[in-house]
């Protein structure tokens, strides 16, 4: 017979409001009017009907000075140039690889946009396209920097920086790409001993922190050496966290993160996706992160 787990109700602290009087979020659903002011230029998620500025998306409303426009709260990856993302290699083609970014249309990789093996310097010969299997094929887990957008929206990525490159062993977490926020750096060595990627496409990878960083294969050799249980479980409960943090939509950031990785502690690592375990370490994370920026 399989044992049941019960708990108690217990008595949670109240969450100071993390906005101001003014500063509430303006949410819409498609067909709400957003406004009757004929001032106003319509933007994304939104069209005009009877001289009204109406969503057609469900989500946050932003203006930029007369500029109005619908975020919505759950979308495909829209490219940026200088966007750190993390991607899957799902066919090789001349001259370039196909990337699944979680965009629209898949990403480019040109073999004129990497780093050779030992960081070399050249013009890509015949060789290289022939040994491009070599270098990524199908399957394959890649950190890149976006370059350009296509004219049809497409993304064109580079990784001509040893930081970028070919992922080894780790755990890939999917969220939605509207959960990351933007920071000036998406790499993070975070002290509880493992590393995060936070793709702004909505691709999360964590895996352990290499103990040097050797930059002389240009990105494509992998550590294929057994992971420490320690590790193994630092990860998971990593995983588990961005899980909760994603569920209760709170952005995901490295002090986010972390926060939540150190008020899992107390909680078995598969007792944390538990509703109401994952609801607790949540709240306590979303209050230190209000102390924080108070």
């Amino acid at each position: 017979m399989a044992a049941i787990s019960m708990r108690l109700p217990e008595f949670r602290k109240p969450v100071v409001p993390s906005v101001s009087r003014g500063e509430e979020k303006h949410l819409v659903l498609p067909g709400d009017t957003i406004t009757t002011d004929t001032g106003y230029m319509r933007g994304h998620g939104t069209y005009v009907e009877d001289e009204k500025l109406i969503a057609s998306v469900a989500g946050i409303v932003e203006r930029v000075n007369k500029l109005v426009c619908v975020r919505p709260m759950n979308t495909r990856y829209n490219g940026e140039v200088g966007d750190i993302v993390v991607g899957r290699i799902t066919e090789v083609q001349q001259k370039r690889w196909k990337v699944e970014t979680n965009a629209r249309l898949d990403s480019v990789l040109l073999l004129s946009s990497i780093n050779l093996p030992g960081g070399e310097l050249r013009r890509r010969s015949a060789e290289d396209e022939l040994a491009m299997r070599d270098y990524l094929q199908e399957g394959d887990l890649i950190s890149a920097e976006v370059q350009s957008i296509f004219s049809d929206g497409a993304v064109s990525l580079h990784t001509r920086s040893l930081k970028y490159g070919k992922l080894g062993q780790g755990v890939l977490v999917e969220v939605s790409p509207s959960l990351v926020k933007r920071q000036k750096t998406h790499f993070h060595d975070l002290p509880c001993g493992a590393s995060i990627i936070l793709g702004t496409n909505g691709f999360i990878w964590i895996y352990p922190t290499p103990e040097q960083k050797d930059g002389d294969a240009g990105g494509f050799t992998t550590s294929t050496e057994p992971v420490p249980l320690s590790d193994r479980e630092v990860i998971s409960r990593l995983r588990n966290c961005v899980v909760a943090l994603v569920a209760q939509k709170l952005m995901l950031f490295d002090t986010s993160i972390l926060y939540c990785y150190e008020a899992s502690l107390p909680h078995q690592i598969k007792d944390i996706l538990q509703p109401e375990v994952m609801e607790k370490i949540v709240l306590e994370t979303r209050q230190r992160l209000l102390d924080l920026e108070g």
